[in-house]
């Protein structure tokens, strides 16, 4: 691991899978986004809708705090809900007076680029390929007084011990733990959401993945009473929709957690067989990283810019690396799908993997 000043860098933090299937890309299979594709499911739909009738009240937002306290087993005092985790991070850049923030990557860059945008001056962690890109927490500068780090992460997919994560915890540093895929992993082991005795924890939480909802915005912070009326002032009024209300309800609540519990074991089973299918090409410079946790997997390519280009005249869009720090041009994130939709992907990318022969020069 290195840590790194990011003044002279130059990477897009702003670039994200979304981009990947706009415009000419709306009609390619999206292996770039991290969201569920079988989402949201239509008893879901049904409630979201059935909020409709109350767009002409301002949102209140009470019921729907409470629930995911009771989620957590947290007082309410515990929780602020946002328009997803990403407003979460813009709060905290701009609620925050730290001296010396460190993001640890490679990992969602939204933290960092919030950050900068508020003032800040950031250090990066950047974890490495030979260590399997796990932290090793006497890498972050112990001068660090807010510590960003994803659980599981992404791009990587690693999920990082929840032991490990917590040794990052000291008192006067704020430690952000972002676990918006962690309902994704199969008993959400390695989970600090709801924990009150790890120092400075701040845990984001997003229902936009597994739920289908990215269009929506929905997502919250668990954190000190203190830390959580300070982002809340920070926050602009009624921040989050009626609607958006209505699903965090939703999604909190018993059936929607069983439900959520079944589609990480499903996610996991079809993870392994994307992986596996993956490292059928280990002869042709394919590397994937393992031990994969997340809905999505990293892997090395050869010439992966091209093998992008050539996926996508075949139908395929997959989410590029080179703009996470720690990453470069060889990389490439491909998210996790039915089956059906793998052995699709595995053949293309076959004839990807391939450059196309140049055409036989005429004699003479």
């Amino acid at each position: 691991m290195r840590t790194e000043d990011t003044g002279a860098a130059g990477l897009d933090l702003r670039h994200h899978g979304d981009a990947e299937v706009r415009d000419d890309g709306a009609e390619l299979v999206d292996l770039a986004v991290n969201v569920r594709a079988d989402t949201p499911p239509a008893w879901l739909r049904e409630e979201i809708a059935g909020s409709l009738s109350s767009l002409a009240a301002y949102p209140d937002g009470r019921a729907a705090r409470a629930a995911v306290a009771a989620r957590h087993g947290l007082p309410v005092e515990r929780v602020l809900l946002t328009a997803g985790a990403a407003e979460a991070f813009v709060l905290l850049a701009r609620a925050s007076k730290v001296r010396r923030p460190v993001v640890v990557h490679p990992q969602f860059t939204e933290p960092e680029a919030a950050l900068r945008d508020a003032g800040h001056t950031v250090e990066r962690v950047l974890l490495r390929e030979e260590d399997g890109f796990r932290l090793d927490p006497a890498a972050v500068p112990e001068e660090a007084d807010l510590v960003v780090i994803g659980n599981p992460t992404n791009p990587t997919s690693v999920l990082h011990p929840a032991e490990t994560v917590e040794r990052l915890a000291r008192p006067g540093r704020t430690l952000v733990v972002d676990e918006a895929f962690m309902d994704a992993v199969p008993g959400e082991r390695a989970a600090l959401a709801g924990r009150t005795d790890v120092p400075g924890l701040v845990v984001l939480r997003s229902l936009t993945k597994t739920w289908g909802l990215a269009g929506l915005r929905i997502g919250y912070v668990l954190a000190a009473p203190e830390v959580i009326a300070e982002l809340e002032r920070a926050q602009p009024l009624w921040p989050v929709s009626t609607p958006a209300l209505a699903a965090a309800r939703a999604c909190v609540a018993p059936r929607a957690l069983a439900e959520a519990g079944h589609a990480a074991h499903r996610i996991s089973a079809d993870r392994a067989y994307l992986v596996a299918g993956l490292a059928s090409f280990a002869d042709r410079g394919v590397r994937v990283v393992a031990p994969a946790e997340g809905p999505f997997v990293l892997i090395r390519v050869p010439d992966a810019a091209g093998v992008r280009r050539r996926l996508r005249d075949l139908g395929y869009a997959v989410r590029r690396g080179d703009t996470f720090p720690g990453l470069g041009a060889e990389w490439v994130r491909v998210a996790v799908r039915d089956r059906a939709t793998v052995n699709a992907f595995l053949k293309a990318l076959s004839a990807a993997l391939t450059p196309p022969t140049a055409p036989p020069v005429p004699p003479g």
